[in-house]
């Protein structure tokens, strides 16, 4: 309740158009919206698992799925909150993308659990089963949960979506014959 009323404050405050205050205020509602739905899953729950794909191209070794454990009751509502826990308090060599904080750039997009989404637009999962985190299917890295520089490239020009890479690396046949299928991503482009 008070994270709806502190955003409804801060759109008051910001001297603008109503279309403005309406897009401020969709853009943090995610915020808001974690902190009021699993309060009382946060409460029965404190200590979380994650275990995340780790792999280094300088040390060859077998990529491995690394376990952490951290408390929720320290941490922010989303998975980008629990990498950033993890990465500042645990081990300072985790390596993943981030850059807005808002969901908007794209550049956290990971498998999360199976999905692929956006870890600051994904909530921590109340369940009290390990949440698994790699990085973008089919998409190789240099490191870990990155998607790299030459295949995040392929999609420039479609500026209508956020170029997260979700879409194009969810579809099958963009697993299969990526040189001749652009991806989902090209054909919305397509279209419109």
């Amino acid at each position: 309740m008070a994270a709806t009323g502190l955003l409804k404050r801060a759109a008051q405050q910001v001297p603008s158009s109503p279309a403005f205050k309406l897009a401020f205020i969709r853009a943090h509602a995610s915020e808001a919206q974690a902190q009021q739905v699993e309060p009382k899953a946060r409460d029965s729950t404190t200590l979380k698992t994650f275990q995340i794909y780790r792999w280094n191209p300088e040390n060859p070794s077998k990529p491995e799925l690394k376990d952490y454990q951290i408390n929720l009751k320290e941490c922010g509502p989303m998975v980008l909150d629990a990498l950033i826990k993890i990465k500042n308090e645990i081990d300072p060599t985790l390596t993943f993308c981030r850059s807005c904080h808002e969901g908007i750039c794209g550049s956290c997009a990971m498998n999360i659990d199976g999905c692929n989404g956006l870890a600051r637009l994904t909530k921590i999962p109340s369940a009290t089963t390990a949440s698994t985190i790699t990085s973008l299917l089919h998409m190789v890295s240099g490191k870990e949960i990155l998607q790299s520089k030459k295949d995040r490239k392929k999609l420039d020009g479609m500026y209508e979506c956020i170029l997260c890479a979700c879409c194009s690396t969810s579809c099958p046949s963009y697993w299969w014959n990526p040189e001749s299928y652009l991806g989902p991503a090209a054909l919305l482009h397509a279209n419109r």
